[in-house]
């Protein structure tokens, strides 16, 4: 399937997280904000689970971190380091605490708002997951949202026939740092390291 694929929601999110986190590449968020539409294509994951020591999920479901133990396909959004807000996607099945954390994205439609709002122009503007949500402006007040449904819409995609996927340990975190979680399309400039 192609970045052109109709606007359909991914029917995957249940399946296991490494595996979602794998085909959400090349899938689409549809945000309206401010009355504008804004399109970016998945280029960069990260797989986190209840099993993993670094992931929300690992002390069991608490009020921060429920929304990753319900249905899949809704947006798991957390604050992180008093100033910056990262967006997941939850997958798997009810009461399994999952999610994929969106580490990057390429800008498709509404690049102009994405860039005002980051303050900044290019690859710099959406090449991280904190970069991401303020593009998007993606906060707390989203977290539980139904990804079925706008303002913010999950589209399902796919790889074009040139790109491949790379993947490696994940960044910026302390435990379980030698999993290979974390799913790139290779050669991407929004991808936040190659």
């Amino acid at each position: 399937m192609n970045r052109n694929s109709p606007e359909v929601f991914p029917s995957f999110l249940a399946g296991p997280v490494e595996e979602v986190a794998e085909r959400l590449l090349g899938c689409r968020l549809e945000r309206i904000l401010d009355g504008q539409r804004l399109l970016v294509r998945i280029v960069e994951t990260e797989a986190y689970d209840e099993g993993d020591a670094a992931s929300h999920a690992f002390s069991g479901k608490t009020a921060r971190n429920g929304v990753m133990f319900g249905e899949p396909g809704h947006l798991y959004v957390y604050f992180t380091y008093g100033m910056h807000h990262c967006c997941n996607v939850v997958t798997g099945v009810e009461g399994h605490g999952s999610g994929v954390l969106i580490r990057g994205a390429e800008p498709v439609v509404g690049t102009e708002l994405i860039e005002k709002r980051r303050g900044m122009r290019g690859a710099k503007a959406t090449n991280g997951p904190a970069k991401l949500c303020q593009g998007l402006g993606v906060d707390l007040g989203m977290n539980g949202h139904d990804l079925r449904r706008a303002p913010m819409r999950l589209l399902d995609g796919g790889l074009e026939p040139t790109e491949t996927v790379a993947r490696s340990t994940r960044i910026g975190i302390t435990k379980a740092a030698d999993l290979v979680r974390r799913y790139f399309i290779a050669g991407n400039p929004y991808v936040s390291r190659q």
